[in-house]
């Protein structure tokens, strides 16, 4: 997870700027708008959760791989980010 207070204010704006396009989102279903519409503002959303998802990871990965270690915990740290990107990538 982000550390640094601006590391945190950027993923936090993304988290709000999702928030409002699913509500965006919302409406324009209970409106009844064009498919075409409700699946550009879907892939919107899906755009900004990847970015928001791609943010959070290459802070993990700087915190996990940006410090010194034994070799052990090396391997131990690999395998848990290749859990991690295994399970985003689902």
């Amino acid at each position: 997870m982000p550390h640094s207070p601006a590391e945190k204010k950027r993923s936090l704006t993304r988290v709000r700027r999702v928030r409002g396009q699913c509500d965006a989102l919302e409406r324009a279903i209970e409106a009844g708008t064009e498919c075409g519409e409700v699946l550009q503002q879907i892939a919107a959303i899906r755009g900004a959760i990847n970015g928001l998802m791609a943010e959070v990871m290459e802070a993990h990965l700087r915190e996990q791989f940006g410090t010194g270690g034994s070799p052990e915990d090396a391997s131990t740290r690999i395998q848990d980010t290749i859990g991690l990107v295994r399970s985003y990538l689902k």
